[in-house]
């Protein structure tokens, strides 16, 4: 399917949930990975907040795309960030939702309003 890059540049992005190896398969304990690298992915907790809206996102990153400095709570950056819609039929029912992906997680800052920087 078809990915599509999100703009993150207008957004505040806090991190909600410290980074966890994503696993493939929860009954085994199975650490996914990226199939074109081989890379482990992990997954972050994030508040994705724009437009006076908000929304928790699951991300996935490659464990080279996570950087020092990372705390609950902070703001952070996302680079690289797309969605990519999914769908699967497990134990005969039908699921779908957004999956998202960056290369990158790093410290950010929170933006400044427009009234204090003018």
């Amino acid at each position: 399917m078809r990915s599509i890059r999100v703009e993150t540049s207008a957004a505040t992005i806090l991190l909600t949930e410290a980074p966890e190896k994503k696993l493939k398969d929860r009954r085994t304990g199975e650490v996914a990975t990226d199939a074109n690298t081989g890379d482990v992915l992990w997954t972050v907790g994030v508040v994705y907040i724009e437009g006076g809206e908000s929304a928790l996102l699951k991300v996935t990153v490659p464990e080279n795309g996570l950087t020092e400095g990372l705390t609950v709570g902070a703001p952070v950056s996302l680079a690289g960030l797309v969605a990519r819609p999914w769908e699967s039929t497990f134990n005969g029912q039908e699921r779908h939702g957004i999956a998202f992906r960056a290369t990158a997680v790093m410290p950010g800052e929170f933006p400044v309003p427009a009234a204090v920087a003018a």
